[in-house]
């Protein structure tokens, strides 16, 4: 059983392992966004985000812990002046996971990992203005195919009139019912 084992081997040694996930933090801090494999893009995320959340602290501390891992300077001031301004109100889910189809050569499934609010993002929202809840018309929209307009009055008839054009229907009685009232009178 492999119970508590957490995290993926990748087919290699935990030395090489290591060196991968160093290296492939610092091209995602470099460039805020890389093409790997979707097995090593899910490890990747984890890291990535622990990382992020070492930039957001910006103590001293955290400083030498995040040097520990990623390998350049610049990476390092990338994450702890624009990403850590970037991500300062968001508590996680800094990366994102695009799947991008199949490697030529071997069939593996690829994905693209990135920053979420990166320039080059396609997902990226400029303050998006907050949604308001409305509410449809019973009148049909101008152009609407006949049937597509009938439908919509028929949805959106209003409760008053179609509890009075439907009576209710006279109730069954049930067994429970008809045992907690006693026998049943002659004329029903």
């Amino acid at each position: 059983m492999r119970h508590r084992k957490s995290g993926r081997k990748l087919n290699r040694t935990s030395a090489h392992r290591k060196a991968l996930m160093r290296n492939m933090v610092t091209s995602l801090l470099d460039h805020e966004r890389i093409e790997t494999t979707d097995a090593k893009a899910k490890e990747l995320r984890g890291f990535a985000d622990r990382m992020i959340t070492l930039g957001k602290r910006g103590d001293l501390h955290a400083r030498r812990r995040a040097l520990r891992f990623i390998k350049s300077k610049e990476a390092m001031h990338n994450l702890f002046g624009d990403l850590a301004e970037r991500y300062q109100d968001r508590a996680g889910g800094y990366t994102r996971i695009i799947k991008t189809g199949f490697r030529h050569g071997d069939g593996a499934p690829m994905a693209l990992i990135q920053l979420v609010g990166a320039e080059n993002d396609p997902f990226r929202t400029e303050a998006a203005p907050a949604r308001r809840r409305t509410t449809r018309s019973a009148a049909p929209k101008a152009g609407a195919t006949p049937k597509k307009a009938a439908a919509t009055t028929r949805r959106r008839a209003p409760a008053a009139a179609k509890d009075a054009a439907e009576s209710p229907a006279p109730r069954r009685r049930t067994r429970r019912a008809a045992a907690s009232e006693g026998p049943k009178p002659e004329g029903e």
